[in-house]
């Protein structure tokens, strides 16, 4: 057995690696520089944390947030890996300990924010020990057109610079090729080795819907995750806030977390979400980087992301144990023109809204495909997928499609007959022959098309018009009225020389089930004679993790759970094959998992 796959049973638990996973931790041991893309709950971490246990001298770690750095030291100590953090959050004491343990050559891993990392005084420090490697954590940071840009990341280069022998790995969970490019050039990666996972999370199911009712929707969703770990994503601060009251009002053990929020309370309420089991966050994209929570079921979106690799990278928070897990998404018209709008009314160069656009067209097209959706997905970061995956509605419960060139000529001509001046509420009042005090004002009831789209009704019309925005045909104004305009590919369509085809949209499904199964967990397949077992493996690992201070998923992941549950192992040599039960765990642990299966 080699010194890799030994370390990996030994210190982690588990009997073979990933995909890629051996063959970068070989790449590095033998010095060399790499840049590895794989997906969220990949494996990543052990990528560099295997080398830098195995080659001499202390691993440094370079991550941009203080929770992802707690999180991975309190793991490795579980495992019995002398590792720890350097960032704002210890006191003086706390950090001259930390140096003094580098110094001494104690440490195997080191944990730094890259502002830490750039000061003159950790540079010199650095220049005084023998450094292993250093690993560059959410690599993607470093590019000027991703949501999650750090200036400081480009000023890594110095690491090549004067470390110029130490191997340097770089690794992110989301990156299109322009990204992939700007970590190479901006790390001095360009000769590195770069490793491509695949992006699929096979776990994952993909679902997306039209929003009606969000409440109403959000609840029937939650229905079926009760007692489950989620996140909540919301648009605006104050959504957040009154999605997280109404939830608590109504029995959901839900927080909300956003910028707006102080820090004490921030911090409180990830901790919670963290060392709980069945929270469920409430939050705007200021949540989720950084949070290794492995046991998270769902992720839900109550509106549009920005980008594909936002919603990629979103989603990818759910599942990370490869449990079974669910991207769930509600959005409609008035989503495409608030994000439209929010693009257009930014400060940015003129060169950066076009990406910009760009990415918000790939997303729209994603929701509103008849395709497996998994085949859009990958494809945004240029990965062939071919479905049908069986894992996404679309594969699941094929959508139907129509012929709506001649509704779609209608809307595009009111549009343009009521002067490009309104918004589709306005447009379809004329379409629909509304009659209403505010239009004959306008005089738009003596306009041609006033009355020749009362053969749909409201929800119809909106439909068309959230897919013509979607297919290019109408934009949103600049100015943030909410006004449509007709766009240049329009004019194909009002001439009669391309049709259009829409998706039918469905309408609302009822919970999968009434009532949850006690203590959730429906997506694991647990067996109702496998409840209450299951409950106390978990109810010990929480009894646990309280007792010192840490994560549940620190003691144990639900799936190493879930393989305890379906092994019953009867002694220590039964329970050391289970995956993710390295020798500290099973020293410290053991006995006590063992006295909960019951005697033969």
């Amino acid at each position: 057995m080699s010194p890799a796959r030994e370390t990996l049973r030994r210190v982690f638990g588990y009997p073979a690696f990933r995909g890629e996973q051996e063959a970068i931790v070989e790449h590095l041991l033998a010095g060399g520089d790499a840049l590895v893309l794989m997906p969220t709950g990949g494996g990543k971490s052990l990528c560099y944390q295997i080398p830098a246990l195995l080659r001499p001298g202390t691993g440094i770690v370079v991550s941009p947030l203080i929770a992802l750095m707690q999180d991975q030291v309190e793991a490795l100590a579980a495992a019995g890996v002398a590792a720890a953090c350097l960032n704002s959050a210890l006191g003086a004491d706390a950090q001259r300990e930390v140096e003094r343990r580098l110094l001494a050559g104690e440490l195997d891993l080191l944990y730094v924010a890259p502002e830490r990392l750039l000061t003159a005084r950790f540079l010199q420090l650095l220049a005084s020990i023998e450094v292993a490697l250093f690993a560059i954590d959410e690599a993607h940071c470093v590019s000027q057109w991703g949501h999650d840009f750090r200036p400081e990341y480009r000023a890594l280069t110095v690491l090549h610079e004067r470390f110029a022998q130490v191997p340097r790995i770089a690794l992110t969970a989301t990156a299109d090729a322009r990204t992939r490019e700007e970590i190479a050039e901006y790390l001095a990666l360009e000769r590195a080795r770069c490793f491509l996972a695949s992006f699929d999370r096979p776990n994952l199911r993909y679902r997306v819907a039209l929003k009606h009712d969000p409440r109403a929707q959000l609840m029937r969703f939650l229905d079926d995750h009760r007692g489950e770990a989620g996140i909540v994503y919301a648009m605006s601060r104050r959504k957040v806030d009154e999605t997280a009251a109404w939830l608590a009002a109504a029995g959901i053990e839900a927080l909300p977390y956003h910028a707006g929020l102080d820090a004490a309370t921030r911090a409180a309420n990830q901790q919670r979400f963290l060392r709980e089991d069945g929270v469920v966050m409430v939050a705007t994209v200021a949540f989720g980087m950084g949070i290794d929570k492995p046991d998270v079921r769902f992720v839900a979106h109550l509106d549009l992301p920005r980008s594909m690799e936002g919603y990629y990278q979103e989603t990818g928070r759910a599942g990370r144990d490869g449990l079974p897990a669910e991207a769930w998404m509600i959005y409609g018209l008035a989503d495409v023109v608030t994000m439209s709008q929010m693009i257009a009314q930014s400060a940015s160069a003129d060169a950066r809204k076009r990406v910009e656009r760009q990415k918000l067209e790939a997303l729209l097209a994603y929701a509103e495909t008849t395709r497996c959706r998994r085949e859009l997905l990958l494809g945004a970061f240029g990965e062939y997928y071919r479905g049908p995956c069986g894992r996404c509605d679309n594969c699941l419960d094929p959508p139907g499609t129509w012929d709506a060139t001649v509704p779609a000529r209608k809307a595009l001509s009111a549009v343009y007959r009521s002067g490009q001046r309104f918004g589709a509420g306005h447009v379809i009042d004329i379409l629909r022959g509304a009659d209403d005090a505010r239009l004959r004002t306008l005089g738009h009831d003596r306009l041609s098309v006033y009355g020749i789209g009362a053969d749909l009704d409201e929800r119809g019309w909106r439909s068309v018009f959230r897919q013509l925005l979607a297919a290019g045909l109408l934009e949103a104004d600049a100015e943030g009225f909410g006004t449509l305009r007709l766009t240049a590919a329009s004019r194909a369509v009002l001439k009669g020389e391309q049709t259009v085809r829409m998706r039918s949209d469905a309408r609302a499904v009822p919970s999968r089930r009434h009532r949850a199964v006690a203590g959730g967990h429906a997506q694991l397949g647990l067996a109702a004679h496998e409840q209450p077992l299951w409950e106390a493996l978990r109810a010990l690992r929480l009894q646990l993790a309280r007792e010192q201070g840490v994560p549940p998923y620190v003691i144990f992941h639900d799936a190493t759970l879930l393989a305890m549950l379906h092994a019953r192992p009867r002694d220590m040599a039964e329970l050391a094959r289970i995956p993710g039960v390295g020798s500290a765990k099973l020293e410290r642990y053991g006995r006590a998992f063992l006295a909960v299966f019951p005697a033969d």
